[in-house]
């Protein structure tokens, strides 16, 4: 019994730790100029990716994926170090306490390369309907949470008709 409730507790860990990286929301929107609405719902499943729905007030659906325009920077700090030689500052500072930790006594800053990710705060959706595809371009308020940050946008229908389309944060 008590090996039953060992498996049972860590596939329960299992399942919330997955969904733990999967975030869901809602979305409205309004057609230009006409009386038709639009309700999007989205599930993210990472950073900057996921699918989205959208349901037109006249019954249209429309589906598919959305991505978040990202880069990637490798930040090299090696040219601030030239000319100090490894290790300075290692050893004893004022009063025999050492300098920190890190390279030569600078904390963090030590000679390291690290890759960043540049959020442009801009989402793309390419979502399939009946008569064919729908384009979205969004702006999130807050790029580095994805959807879930809100934003704003527009859509335009396989007609070239458009929706502006708001998300609401979600805090």
């Amino acid at each position: 019994m008590k090996f039953l409730s060992i498996r049972l507790a860590g596939a329960s860990l299992i399942v919330l730790a997955a969904a733990g990286c999967t975030t869901t929301g809602i979305g409205t929107g309004q057609v230009v100029g006409q009386n038709v609405g639009a309700t999007f719902t989205w599930t993210q499943s990472g950073g900057t990716r996921g699918t989205m729905v959208a349901q037109l007030s006249d019954g249209q659906v429309f589906q598919g994926p959305f991505f978040q325009i990202t880069s990637e920077s490798v930040v090299d700090y090696d040219p601030l170090w030239n000319g100090w030689g490894p290790g300075f500052g290692w050893g004893r500072g004022w009063g025999g306490r050492s300098w920190g930790w890190g390279w030569g006594g600078w904390g963090p800053w030590g000679p390291s390369m690290d890759t960043i990710t540049h959020y442009s705060g801009q989402v793309l959706a390419n979502l399939q309907g009946p008569g064919g595809f729908m384009r979205c371009d969004f702006r999130l308020m807050r790029p580095s949470s994805g959807m879930a940050g809100g934003g704003a946008g527009t859509c335009q229908l396989p007609s070239g008709t458009i929706i502006n389309a708001q998300f609401p944060p979600r805090y």
